[in-house]
């Protein structure tokens, strides 16, 4: 549960910092979104005009974040739009992600002379709902989770996966403008706060070209929040996927009962 204490004002990142490099600057805030539309361009608002409240409610809070975090980076505040997929449009020169749950909103940027793609995630340290474990985790994840649940059943180590796989994905289509479904990224949780992330073969890159055929994240459970972060330096090969939603594979699951539809909702 997010303590009473907290406030929604962005202000520089303490939880998620814990988990990125020092080259990347991060906002984050707590408690209730901002009120629809506050704080936004006129350009934002534009993009803003077929969502709802709640929407309008999470853009602004995670515009203000990022206005907060390129401030740490000395980049002045601009529209950041959403592009085809929702990704952020980040200014020239500038890489980063944005994520919010429930009563948390946080974004991590950093120059991209520095830093070629960035992924972070919160979700809430609950379960996930039972019906979408196989659609989130391969086999090997799912044994992984049973082995943990047996040994630390206070963690939602489904939850855990979900969230580095959604990290993952924001880091990815960023770079390759291509999908990526949960199933084509292995993922690895260590007990130390760190997970690596497995990708798979592409056009004009392979998994090899990644530093020992991966890319390391980490990882935290704090105040009742799961937080993921990965980042990819330059020099790397820079890959990324598309961010779903949890509500969205909710929603694409009984899509694909009825239209056997493969398309992953973003």
């Amino acid at each position: 549960m997010i303590p009473a204490h907290y406030s929604p004002r962005p202000r520089p990142a303490e939880l998620i910092a814990d988990i990125l490099p020092p080259a990347v600057a991060a906002a984050e805030s707590t408690g209730k979104a901002p009120r629809t539309g506050f704080g936004l361009f006129p350009a934002e608002e534009a993009a803003l005009r077929t969502a709802g409240p709640g929407r309008r409610a999470e853009f602004a809070a995670g515009r203000l974040c990022a206005r907060a975090a390129l401030a740490g980076l000395g980049v002045p505040a601009t529209p950041i739009l959403p592009g085809p997929a929702g990704q952020p449009q980040w200014p020239a020169g500038v890489t980063g992600s944005i994520t919010h749950c429930a009563g948390y909103q946080a974004c991590a940027v950093a120059l991209a002379a520095d830093v070629a793609a960035i992924g972070i995630d919160a979700e809430p340290h609950q379960e996930l709902p039972a019906t979408l474990i196989e659609a989130v985790a391969t086999r090997p994840e799912r044994a992984w989770i049973r082995q943990q649940a047996a040994c630390v059943p206070a963690g939602c180590w489904d939850r855990l996966l979900f969230s580095a796989k959604e990290s993952v994905a924001k880091l990815w289509y960023p770079l390759t403008a291509q999908w990526l479904s949960f199933h084509d990224v292995a993922v690895c949780l260590a007990d130390t706060g760190t997970f690596s992330a497995r990708l798979p073969s592409g056009p004009g890159w392979a998994s090899g070209d990644l530093p020992e055929g991966r890319m390391m994240g980490r990882w935290l459970i704090r105040d009742g929040l799961i937080l993921t972060a990965i980042t990819l330096r330059c020099g790397g090969l820079a890959t990324s996927s598309r961010a779903g939603t949890l509500a969205g594979l909710l929603r694409r699951q009984n899509e694909l009962r009825t239209r056997r539809s493969t398309a992953r909702f973003s």
